[in-house]
């Protein structure tokens, strides 16, 4: 085995010791007085019920596929029988990640807003590293089980052939991203759904008509908000941007060994490559992360600054070292890589930059889009909307430069089909780029939700207004950093899942073989398409536009993004109706907590989030495998193609629009509570605060869920492969 490999398991350890470090120094901070010890320990509590009650449902799914999988494997030999313990430890430590990000950020909230009283710069040190306890803790992860799998497969998968023995070790390895999708999107979609369904209900009856703050303690539905924000914005985060971080290196990995096929020692470095990168961005994202530090008197630019200062100085140290990463490999084209890497790195700060201009309030369109709400809430929605959908234009065109620019780098610019194995590796690479430094992108990601909670128990604690003031403050900058990570986390999707339908191809291959193992008469010709090329596979299923199987597919696809958010988002709706119902009830019933002397029932609209997300959820993530299943038993390898192209299409700029619409309607509330347009309790206030519940669903549940279905659908058509082969021989 490589020396440089063990870069990777130490990266992974130095990750999680830092994580544990910065969470120990979170923990020896005071949680401030009394009521804030009981207002923090209310929503740790109702956040560790939720995710529990999750936990017992997607154990329930995680046993039923993984006797599936077994079934093919041991019962059919079509399915390697790694498979199914391989998708549980995708699973596990994906949800691994998300616990601990969001245990770290229920102890941090109150410790964050108790710091503030003494200086912004306090708040933000302590919810930013707070953030990257979860950043770290999933790269930590990750690589950990990257390693531990790449060791355990070298040590026991036995082929005659070491440049097949890579292949088959590399696509077994994808099928634990299969695993941690799963998990993951069970978390963004539950989780969306149950902070959502909070945040509107309490914002409509409290907000809108009672004319009462945000978090006030008043509200009965202020808990379950402020638990919302932990289960949803930071465990079901953590755990999409766990797969994502991990199926970007996985999918390089597979396509490493199939692009250099026949060439062990260069097979092996390119699988090396993609693990090395992202072991070096976690040592730069920890020195990003000490870099991060604001002044007293800071804005709300100002903050913006000190966040890009370490955020850039991680971005630009692994564009300079991943030149030097591929030359130390010595790759025969390694400086045409490194830049394939550098376009997706490129990529991916030009989407940061262009979300935070749409989204933030101290630009032009989202101080548009508040003044909007000058003539009422129609024309707040209508201009969110169109910022939304213009907002897609540059991201749109900057993936599809990247792509071609990473391609050709990757072949000399030569679109020769003998080099499409290169060029696809070249796509793949650049989304490792992108995500290279994720332990900083994810704690400036999961700072936001930690300042928000701030807020809220400041608010309910009664502390001095100018704590609340500091608090929105991070906050407002919380919304942007989030509405930037989740361009940036779609974005990769984008690179990801296309080097993911090379990776489809490959375990088409790899069926193939399995069919030919078996004998048979037809035996000698799986054995030659299980060594065809991916053009050649292509021409045998007929994988043209020309194909009305491919088009059917292509139209199920982009089918599947409209219709994954339409349920999603009325999720949202009927479980924000009985949370409105709810609130009305105790304010209706329930005498004296207007006026402050009873305590609402919290408990009551906890219960009813927490079931709502647990039915809610289910039927829109099952759809998400069962689909990808259905098109290959009923299509065939073309329509599954077909079927993931449309959803990478549609869904990419679906969740670019959702997430930026849902950014701008959120700060353009913040710019007017900050006194334009009339301020808080104006008319304006209100048209924004109804935009703001509008975009709810946009930016916490549809849209960042979308990124994750593009990516499952890929991984369950690739675990499936072995069936469809199988059936459409």
């Amino acid at each position: 085995m490589n020396a440089l490999f063990y870069a990777v398991p130490a990266a992974a350890i130095l990750a999680l010791l830092f994580a544990w470090i910065f969470f120990r120094q979170m923990m020896r901070e005071s949680e401030g007085n009394v009521t804030m010890k009981e207002i923090a320990q209310y929503v740790r509590e109702g956040a560790m019920a939720y995710l529990k009650q999750q936990y017992k449902v997607v154990t329930i799914v995680f046993i039923v596929l993984a006797v599936f999988f077994a079934v093919l494997a041991y019962g059919f030999g079509i399915q390697n029988s790694w498979v199914p313990f391989a998708f549980l430890t995708g699973g596990f430590f994906s949800g691994l990640a998300g616990f601990v990000g969001m245990k770290t950020a229920t102890y941090a909230s109150g410790r964050t807003a108790n710091a503030t009283m003494r200086s912004l710069n306090s708040g933000l040190k302590i919810a930013f590293r707070s953030g990257a306890v979860m950043g770290l803790t999933v790269v930590g992860l990750g690589l950990l089980d990257i390693s531990i799998w790449w060791i355990v497969l070298n040590a026991f998968v036995d082929t005659p052939d070491m440049s097949q023995k890579l292949v088959v070790i590399t696509t077994t390895m994808l099928t634990f991203g299969m695993g941690a999708s799963t998990q993951a999107l069970f978390a963004r979609v539950g989780g969306g759904i149950y902070t959502k369904a909070a945040d509107v209900g309490a914002d409509i009856v409290g907000k809108v008509e009672q004319d009462i703050p945000e978090d006030d303690p008043r509200n009965p539905a202020t808990i379950a908000d402020n638990v919302g924000d932990n289960v949803g914005d930071v465990a079901g985060m953590g755990a999409d941007l766990y797969e994502s971080y991990c199926g970007s290196i996985l999918a390089t990995m597979a396509l490493g060994a199939s692009a250099f096929f026949g060439d062990t020692a260069l097979q092996m470095k390119a699988i090396l490559a993609p693990m090395t990168i992202a072991a070096v961005g976690v040592a730069l994202s920890i020195l990003g992360i000490f870099a991060v530090r604001t002044k007293e008197d800071a804005d709300l630019q100002g903050l913006l600054k000190s966040l890009s200062v370490g955020t850039n100085l991680s971005a630009g140290l692994i564009a300079v070292l991943t030149f030097g990463i591929f030359r130390l490999l010595d790759l025969p084209n390694w400086w045409q890589l490194s830049l394939s890497v550098l376009s997706g790195l490129l990529a991916g700060v030009i989407i940061g930059k262009v979300t935070e201009y749409y989204t933030s309030h101290s630009y032009k369109p989202t101080r548009k889009l508040a003044e909007s709400a000058q003539t009422g809430s129609a024309t707040v929605i209508i201009s969110g909307v169109g910022l939304g959908m213009i907002s897609t234009a540059i991201p749109v065109v900057t993936i599809a430069v990247a792509i071609l620019l990473a391609y050709g780098f990757a072949t000399g610019f030569r679109f020769d089909p003998d080099l499409l194995g290169q060029g696809l590796y070249g796509i793949s690479i650049a989304a490792v780029g992108m995500l290279s430094t994720l332990g900083i992108t994810l704690a400036t990601d999961a700072y936001g939700p930690i300042a928000d909670n701030a807020g809220g128990n400041a608010q309910m604690s009664g502390l001095d207004p100018s704590v609340r003031e500091k608090t929105d403050v991070l906050d407002a900058l919380g919304n942007t950093t989030a509405a930037t990570g989740k361009g940036f986390a779609i974005g990769s999707a984008a690179l990801t899942a296309l080097a993911l339908l090379a990776s489809y191809i490959e375990e088409i291959k790899i069926g193939f073989g399995h069919l030919a193992a078996k004998g048979g008469e037809m035996a000698a010709q799986f054995a030659d398409l299980s060594r065809a090329s991916i053009p050649e596979i292509v021409e045998h299923y007929n994988i043209t536009l020309m194909n009305p199987v491919v088009l059917v597919g292509v139209f199920i696809g982009a089918m599947m993004a409209f219709l994954f958010c339409g349920m999603t988002m009325n999720a949202v709706g009927r479980a924000a109706q009985k949370m409105v119902i709810e609130v009305r009830r105790q304010f209706r019933e329930i005498a004296g907590i207007l006026e402050g002397k009873r305590r609402p029932d919290y408990t009551s609209c906890v219960r009813i989030s927490t079931k709502a997300a647990q039915q809610e959820m289910v039927v829109p993530s099952l759809l998400a495998i069962a689909v990808p299943i259905a098109v290959g038993m009923l299509l065939g390898p073309a329509g599954v193609v077909g079927l993931l192209t449309g959803g990478l299409g549609a869904g990419f700029v679906l969740a670019i629009f959702l997430a930026n619409s849902g950014g701008a309607w959120d700060n353009a509330k913040k710019f007017v509570e900050e006194g334009h347009f009339g301020g808080k309790n104006s008319a304006s206030h209100k048209a924004t605060i109804v935009g703001d519940t509008v975009g709810d669903p946009f930016k916490d549940t549809s849209g960042p869920s979308l990124n994750i279905l593009i990516k499952l659908m890929s991984m369950v058509s690739i675990v499936m492969a072995g069936l469809t082969v199988l059936l459409h021989v």
